[in-house]
């Protein structure tokens, strides 16, 4: 999938993630921090290689967009009550800085290992002989065949509607 589909349906992963922990727990705790590794594996598997670097960047993001929106919204979920908003903030991403270290670390060495799989892959596959057309040298040569001689033509004269009675074909021989 491209870098920015990857992307949406992380955050909306962690969205409903975050919204399960509080219907739970009424707190973002374990069940947010387990799928946040898993979500940061996932996104490293699905994404393409041309969009590595988009994902590569993404968990620390992602965990910052969360821990924002919470301490906006329910700062009471990762930090306690009276805190302000820096507060619950940094006290958010104190909390879950386990999960970011995996999910980050996991999250690398996915991307790492795609790209050197994807590497050797190419060094293995031999070029072909001419990259405009690389079926050619195994695809037979083309011919062209006629069926009848100069004499023999026709003309077809199609009305409106080409099944109706108007339409004709005429043959010169």
């Amino acid at each position: 999938m491209s870098g920015s589909r990857t992307t949406r349906l992380a955050v909306l992963a962690c969205v409903l993630l975050v919204a399960v922990d509080l219907v739970t727990t009424r707190r973002v705790d374990l069940v947010f921090d387990i799928g946040f590794v898993a979500v940061c594996v996932g996104t490293a598997l699905a994404v393409r290689p041309r969009d590595f670097f988009t994902i590569g960047v993404l968990p620390p993001l992602l965990l910052l967009v969360v821990c924002v929106l919470l301490s906006l919204a329910q700062r009471s979920a990762i930090a306690d009550h009276g805190d302000g908003f820096v507060q619950g903030l940094v006290t958010g991403l104190a909390d879950h800085a386990g999960a970011l270290s995996a999910g980050y670390a996991l999250c690398l060495g996915v991307l790492a290992m795609r790209h050197r799989v994807i590497g050797r892959r190419s060094q293995c596959r031999p070029a072909p002989a001419d990259p405009g057309h690389p079926k050619r040298a195994v695809s037979p040569a083309p011919l062209r065949t006629t069926s009848g001689t100069p004499e023999d033509r026709s003309t077809t004269v199609v009305g409106d509607d080409p099944h109706s009675p108007e339409s004709i074909t005429a043959s010169r021989e």
